[in-house]
């Protein structure tokens, strides 16, 4: 496997790190900024949802800049995005950060994925997009919890000094060791949205959305949760997220090999239907620590395997447009992680922590009806059903 491609993976996983590091530091920023926590978890919707418009539409503005120019000058971005972050002096402006850090890091990741598939063999470009994707699972199982140990410890601003410092080496990196790339055709946005008038396809990704929902309502305080519910200090909730994250890749790992095996479609329901039991028993589970590490865990495997399964799902139901569904799908999940993680906050702000479990259930049963109704469609992505 060409080196290079461990560099872009590195790329991915900084990117990763810096969308999902802020949940589990949510309650620093909230005291040293002096705002609430549901406001708090605003950086997350605004990230999320930055990064799911701007993703499509940046690449199409950007499509006859050459690859090599276009990765570093978005690295600056995201480098300029995170030094923002470290001197915020109030909410507002570090909600700023977050937003020139999600368009920036959108980008990134389609750039990691496309340059990839570019330097490698043909017969490569499938195990070199799966080790790119595999930096961002892999900031879930380290780069978080190294972010959580540092922001306990030194404050919230830590996490950041370390990405910046990272984001410097690496656009170095990219600069000596990446050769120019052409840049290739873009698809237009136009033609990209024209396949939702399928309801099969739009209700595959409603899916999705509803999902992503349903899990952030409680993952984007799950900091708070784990604090107030089981009374844990900083040094287990990292530990905590560090068995989430395992948990996590694992189950995005047993969510392919099944669909391989049994078919996406029966893998998509039974996903959904055992992680809608998780969430709702959460609250119970938190009498003990070790049965709430058990439901923890069965929760986190959930929340990954329904991504291989429901993309090879979209790949069988429109393979003519599969590219242009997978990047959809990506929007959705990042529109699904910005309004859950909204809906969480409101639910913190009218009630409190407890209740985002049974909330987020909520959303995971409408998922299930969506996947159902997608399911009992025609395959035919080219006209409106």
């Amino acid at each position: 496997m060409d080196k290079r491609v461990y560099l872009l993976t590195i790329v991915a996983f900084i990117v990763g790190m810096v969308e999902l590091i802020i949940g589990g530091i949510l309650d620093l920023v909230a005291t040293d900024l002096n705002v609430s926590l549901g406001k708090a978890g605003l950086l997350i919707t605004i990230f999320s949802l930055v990064f799911a418009i701007s993703a499509p539409i940046l690449l199409v503005l950007t499509a006859k800049v050459e690859r090599k120019k276009l990765a570093l000058l978005s690295l600056f971005v995201f480098f300029i995005g995170n030094v923002i972050a470290i001197f915020s002096p109030t909410f507002n402006v570090l909600m700023i950060a977050r937003i020139i850090s999600a368009a920036s890091g959108s980008l990134l990741i389609i750039l990691c994925i496309t340059i990839a598939s570019s330097i490698v063999p043909q017969k490569h470009v499938g195990r070199a997009i799966g080790i790119v994707v595999m930096g961002i699972s892999g900031s879930l199982v380290f780069g978080v919890p190294i972010g959580l140990m540092l922001g306990n410890s030194f404050g919230w601003r830590a996490p950041f000094i370390l990405i910046t410092g990272l984001t410097v080496l690496l656009i170095i990196g990219i600069y000596y060791f990446m050769e120019e790339i052409a840049p290739q055709p873009s698809i237009p946005l136009k033609q990209q949205l024209a396949t939702l008038k399928s309801s099969k396809i739009l209700f595959a990704h409603l899916t999705m959305f509803l999902f992503l929902a349903g899990h952030m309502v409680l993952y984007a305080y799950f900091t708070p949760f784990l604090k107030t519910m089981l009374g844990l200090d900083g040094t287990w909730v990292s530990i905590v997220y560090l068995i989430f994250g395992v948990a996590a890749i694992t189950g995005g790992g047993l969510g392919g090999t099944l669909a391989d095996r049994f078919g996406a479609n029966p893998v998509i329901l039974t996903v959904i239907t055992v992680f809608s039991i998780a969430m709702f028993s959460i609250p119970a589970a938190t009498v003990s620590l070790s049965i709430f590490l058990i439901v923890m865990i069965i929760w986190g495997m959930m929340n990954w395997a329904i991504t291989p399964a429901l993309q090879s799902y979209l790949i069988k139901a429109a393979p003519e447009t599969a590219a242009i569904q997978q990047s959809l799908n990506n929007s959705a999940l990042h529109f699904g992680i910005a309004f859950g993680s909204l809906v969480g906050g409101v639910v913190i702000e009218r009630t409190s922590v407890e209740h985002n479990a049974t909330v987020g259930g909520l959303f995971i049963i409408l998922a299930l009806g969506t996947a159902l109704f997608s399911m009992t469609r025609k395959t035919n992505s080219n006209r409106t059903e």
